[in-house]
């Protein structure tokens, strides 16, 4: 009976389970079994992989305090994930238990969801879509709640989520309309966390779309209703920034202030990033006042705690030194930043460009070029500051050549012009030097050489006398307590000899007592004479005895008798001098904009009475640095030379009349450039580019050189191609980033060169206009006009219904084609060229044949495009 009742209820539990396992009956039963299931099951190992996935990202997010922080922790990837690719696979793992709930435990009767944990495990779903960064999947969960379950109690969150969505879409206009109104709308509902979050996501989209002013007060309202202590000092350090930026100092210090008193219960890095922005804004009113600022970094800096962070702190303080002019108290703390280890690049970046700076304002150029090289290893490739520091590395090596031919020829011609005995006496003196050192180098090589001798030999004497290692015996007793007397002289088995030599203590003793005594002497007769006695006893000479003075490197002779003699060699080493000077001072103006650098190697030159080539263009240089520079009545003066004693000149010209037309001077730039212009238009690109070349050097440091270098890289980019025209923009805008030229060229890098990079060939369904081309190499010598004459006659006779044009176009230095434009398919334009190749019959219907028998080949517009700015032809034909 028991056996009975018990299998009956089990029958009756069972089929309660499998009652309420149905998702088709809305009962009570039902509708929390499935709830249940939901919530501390699948939802509850989603939300924990959502957890591990969110770690993960914020281990993998690096702040960068040198910008402006975003608000929420997580660095969107570029990369694209195929499908079946996964980013994140806690991500993946939250989003199958999302949608394992939705499956199985939906509940979906009559239109309705009866169960209430679906729009959590919707709001799941979009969570690890959005942190797996697939934001419109993730859009299209959080609109499915909006959806279906506009009274969940998730609905706020949900509104939130699906705008931080929109903004990564770049959306922000819809964001921030249905922020505001989430925000008005619900107000004195929505608070803590939620008004938080809503807040942060509206700032956010503040500043995406630059209404950075606006951002603030929500920043402010986040800060205040957050729960997340990291979240509260990460509003106030954008809120400081953004003060910052705005120039309001008082008001960013009190934001870095309230990060600073939470210590502690933030992340170190806020609270030491806060201190140091704060520091950027001490402005020092009085002695004390430094005092208690230096006292200040420098308890930063000793506290153990901020450690980690030393790199920052010692780039503040030289930062710090900087802004004093105390330039070597500045290196040091920079180097002390750049030993320390650090993952931040941009600040080892900055480190080591404001050294190789420091040192390029010292004339120190090698240096500086190392520290560049430095830089350029801490940088990002491919980008405007690491192209700007190679250009600037790269124009180094000229200044570097330049300053050297200067500094050496000026110290060639400086000496050449001294008395005989004043070069004497200076050579004499440098000589001896010379010679001092040498024989103090030789003593510390002698004195280090001997020294590791003895080591050795102490080395081997301390192990012999080690018990259980070399020698055992060291007694010099004659006699052998075990065998009795041993025969002096001859050696022992067992190594127990009394004999001095067969002892290797005292051996290794012995040979230590004579280094000490005579040194290391060779092996020869009479070695204990009294001259090697006596040089022992002045120094124990060794390596010294080599340096007699007799070599000609310590004869002041040999330095005199090397200075030129010669007329003709004493004016050519002038002559590469001043030409050096005349480059220095252009580099200095056009590459580096150090004015007053350029400005001392001009006036230099003309101290030195250089050719008259050089003369007229420093002084229109230095009037303009003049004018740079604000030094009026310098200006003032060297245009009044310039005027008067080169009136005809078109330097005088343009500083008497800067508006005249000076097009109709021959030999002016701009009638030189139309010139070059037309030529241009002929497609005569290599005489362009060599005249140009010319013309550049002929006109180095005029205004008009920037156009010359436009049109030479617009020869190069037709003749050599797209990567040849990408290097001369680059160069442009880097060399004459000040003029028109260069700030067009920046756009052009910026804008059409990634455009312009693309050389994918594309499908021939999609273009509407078609060519013919064809192919002559320039060392066949045929007459291209003829032929491009005889295929219009043909054209016109067999094809006249068509609106076709000819045209001759240079592909490259060896390659011309003759194109047909203004076909419509690209089976049209290979039917157009056969059909000029066919046979034709007269009227007597006699074969005819055609006068078009060149090879050719059919390509789209666009694609002609492509194989002209890129010159890859081979490429298209092997598609063919």
């Amino acid at each position: 009976m028991k056996f009975k009742v018990k299998y009956l209820l089990s029958l009756l539990i069972v089929a309660i389970i499998a009652q309420s396992c149905s998702r088709k009956k809305d009962t009570f039963i039902n509708r929390n079994f499935h709830a249940l299931g939901t919530k501390y099951n699948v939802l509850y190992n989603g939300n924990l992989a959502l957890d591990r996935g969110k770690l993960s990202v914020n281990d993998a997010f690096t702040e960068n305090f040198w910008e402006l922080l975003p608000v929420e922790r997580m660095k969107v990837e570029d990369d694209i994930f195929l499908p079946g690719q996964k980013n994140n696979p806690d991500f993946d793992l939250a989003e199958e238990k999302a949608i394992k709930a939705i499956q199985k435990h939906g509940m979906n009767i009559d239109g309705k969801e009866k169960n209430p944990q679906i729009d959590e495990a919707y709001l799941l779903l979009g969570k690890a879509r959005y942190y797996d960064q697939r934001f419109v999947p993730a859009l299209a969960a959080f609109n499915n709640i909006l959806n279906k379950y506009p009274t969940s109690d998730k609905i706020n969150q949900v509104k939130i989520w699906r705008e931080k969505a929109n903004m990564r879409l770049d959306n922000n206009e819809v964001a921030i309309k249905r922020l505001k109104r989430l925000l008005e709308e619900e107000e004195g509902i929505i608070e803590g966390q939620d008004l938080a979050d809503a807040s942060a996501a509206l700032a956010q989209a503040y500043i995406n779309i630059k209404a950075k002013d606006s951002a603030i007060p929500q920043l402010a309202i986040a800060a205040e209703n957050t729960k997340v202590k990291s979240e509260k000092a990460r509003f106030h350090f954008i809120k400081g920034q953004l003060y910052n930026e705005f120039e309001e100092k008082d008001s960013a210090n009190m934001e870095f202030d309230a990060i600073i008193k939470m210590h502690r219960q933030i992340p170190r890095a806020f609270y030491i990033n806060a201190h140091l922005e704060k520091s950027y804004n001490f402005e020092p009113t009085s002695k004390e006042s430094e005092i208690e600022f230096e006292e200040y970094m420098t308890e930063l800096s000793e506290n153990r705690e901020n450690r980690p962070f030393l790199d920052k702190i010692f780039h503040r303080i030289a930062e710090y030194h900087k802004g004093k002019a105390s330039d070597s108290l500045a290196e040091v703390f920079y180097n002390k930043s750049l030993r320390k280890t650090t993952t931040d690049n941009y600040l080892r970046a900055t480190n080591y460009e404001t050294l190789g700076n420091m040192y390029f304002d010292r004339t120190i150029y090698k240096t500086a070029g190392a520290y560049y090289d430095s830089t350029m290893t801490a940088m990002e490739k491919n980008t405007k500051s690491y192209r700007t520091i190679k250009k600037k590395r790269e124009n180094l090596d000229d200044v570097i050549y330049y300053e050297d031919i200067a500094q050496l020829n000026d110290s060639i011609l400086r000496m050449i012009k001294l008395p005989k005995e004043e070069q004497l006496a200076i050579y004499t003196k440098y000589a001896e030097d010379l010679k001092a050192k040498a024989i103090e180098e030789a003593k510390k090589k002698e004195i280090e050489a001997r020294n590791q001798t003895n080591s050795r030999v102490n080395n081997q004497v301390n192990t012999l006398n080690v018990p259980g290692k070399g020698n055992t015996n060291n007694s010099i007793s004659r006699t052998s307590p075990n065998k009795g007397a041993m025969p002096i002289g001859l050696p022992s088995n067992k190594n127990t000899s009394n004999f001095y030599f067969y002892n290797p203590s005292t051996v290794a003793y012995g040979k230590s007592e004579f280094l000490k005594l005579w040194g290391d002497r060779k092996l020869q007769d009479n070695w204990r004479l009294s001259d090697d006695r006596a040089d022992l006893e002045r120094g124990e000479k060794g390596e010294t005895e080599k340096i007699t003075g007799t070599e000609k490197e310590y004869d002041p002779q040999t330095y005199i008798a090397s200075l030129p003699t010669d007329e003709v060699v004493i004016d050519s080493i002038a002559k590469d001098r001043n030409f050096a000077y005349y480059q220095l001072g252009i580099l200095y103006k056009e590459k580096f904009s150090e004015f007053e650098l350029s400005q001392s190697r001009f006036e230099d030159l003309l101290t030195y009475n250089p050719e008259e080539r050089l003369i007229l263009p420093s002084k229109y240089n230095l009037y303009k640095l003049y004018v740079e520079l604000g030094l009026t009545s310098k200006a003032d003066a060297m245009k009044s030379d310039i005027i008067a004693n080169y009136p005809d000149s078109r330097y005088a010209e343009i500083l008497s009349n800067p508006d005249a037309a000076l097009s109709k001077d021959e030999n002016s730039p701009e009638a030189i450039y139309k010139n070059l212009y037309q030529q241009f238009e002929e497609q005569n690109y290599a005489e362009v580019i060599a005249e140009t070349e010319r013309q550049i050097k002929r006109f180095e440091g005029d205004d008009f050189v920037p156009k010359f270098e436009i049109l030479k890289t617009s020869a190069k980019g037709r003749l050599y191609g797209f990567e040849a025209y990408k290097e001369g923009i680059n160069y442009i805008a880097l060399t004459y980033a000040n003029s028109d030229e260069g700030k067009k060229a920046q756009e052009l890098l910026q804008n059409a060169i990634p455009v312009l990079a693309k050389k994918e060939f594309i499908s021939d369904d999609k273009p509407k206009y078609f060519n013919v081309i064809y192919h002559f190499q320039n060392s066949e010598n045929e007459d291209l006009e003829a032929f491009k004459k005889t295929l219009e006659e043909e054209i016109e006779k067999k094809i006249s219904y068509f609106d076709l044009t000819t045209s001759i176009d240079v592909y490259d230095e060896s390659s011309t084609f003759i194109v047909v434009h203004g076909l419509k398919s690209i089976q049209g334009a290979k039917g157009f060229a056969e059909l000029l190749s066919s046979d034709e019959k007269d009227k007597r219907g006699r074969k005819i044949k055609p006068k078009i028998t060149k090879e050719y080949f059919a390509i789209s517009s666009p694609n002609y495009t492509i194989i002209q700015r890129h010159k890859n032809l081979n490429a298209y034909l092997k598609l063919e």
